[in-house]
């Protein structure tokens, strides 16, 4: 509705009125909106169910807490999967189909006029990579190679309009020995898995290492840190979360059970040369372990116990 902003302003000069706006977009709140409320409202980020939520919903299942996180780790926590989980699953792709219709073909593509085919190749790229560090020129350049020629200055303006639309994060890299963010390859997570999976289809459930990195991130966000990705010398640790505490580090595993895979997931988080807290989150059903001050933790016991 042309001009909404001023209505939404001669509302909010009312006595004893409460204005609440929602929206699926960053861009709700830029240009004239932002500038008749400056200063005069708070903005509440959402996300889809944590797992204590999604599984608080599931009280009388016969499940176990194991095998609902699986179900979490491929359908994802919109609100709707519940109800559609509990009475008929087999609609579940099409609430999704919905919301991601809603999102990318009714909101950035109707807003950005893009080409659809491109965006899709875009968006999918970085879905099936997840938790890995990409750029515009690596995604432009495999796009290319494929027919959908499209250049790297397009490439970035569909990231800035997933990003708007809230359907990806972007993690920064950051030096932990500098205590500076670097330039360079970002790591991007869903807001969903279920729409990852929509979109990719079975191929989505080949990773499940990166899938359990981008629940771990996503729950990060809920706790009200901001997180980066660490870089300490040559080697990475997948979360760095800061508040007003300091820092906390994560490193993101499915098992340590080999050897050699412990001691490759410790040795960034022994090297940050600080005194920080350290957590090593994997699926094993092992106890809560400690080495040399690195936690290690289930991730169902860390998401369900704050």
């Amino acid at each position: 509705m042309d001009k909404f902003q001023k209505a939404v302003d001669s509302l909010y000069i009312k006595k004893n009125v409460d204005v609440y706006i929602t929206g699926s977009n960053a861009y709700l709140l830029s240009g004239e909106l932002a500038t008749l409320l400056s200063g005069r409202y708070v903005e509440i980020k959402m996300l889809p169910l944590s797992f204590k939520e999604y599984l608080s919903a599931f009280s009388n299942s016969n499940k176990s807490r194991y095998e609902h996180f699986l179900d979490y780790m491929q359908n994802g926590g919109m609100p709707g999967n519940i109800t559609i989980l509990k009475n008929n699953p087999d609609d579940l792709d099409m609430y999704l189909e919905g919301i991601f219709s809603t999102i990318v073909y009714k909101d950035i593509i109707t807003r950005n006029k893009t080409s659809k085919m491109v965006l899709e190749g875009v968006l999918k790229y970085i879905f099936d990579c997840v938790g890995s560090p990409i750029s515009a020129k690596k995604i432009s350049d495999t796009l290319t190679s494929k027919g959908m020629a499209t250049s790297n200055h397009t490439v970035e303006n569909y990231i800035t309009a997933f990003l708007e639309s809230f359907l990806i994060y972007k993690a920064e890299r950051f030096d932990v020995k500098g205590k500076n963010l670097l330039a360079r390859e970002y790591k991007y997570y869903v807001v969903d898995q279920g729409l990852r999976s929509y979109l990719l289809g079975k191929k989505a459930n080949s990773d499940m290492g990166h899938i359990l990195e981008n629940i771990v991130y996503l729950e990060l966000l809920r706790r009200g840190y901001k997180v980066y990705v660490g870089k300490v010398n040559d080697l990475e640790i997948d979360f760095v979360a800061s508040n007003k505490e300091g820092l906390k580090y994560y490193q993101v595993a499915l098992s340590v059970r080999d050897k050699k895979v412990l001691e490759r997931e410790l040795k960034s988080l022994e090297k940050t040369g600080d005194y920080y807290p350290k957590y090593l989150i994997t699926m094993d059903m092992d106890l809560e372990a400690d080495y040399n001050g690195i936690t290690k933790i289930n991730v169902i016991d860390w998401l369900l116990n704050k």
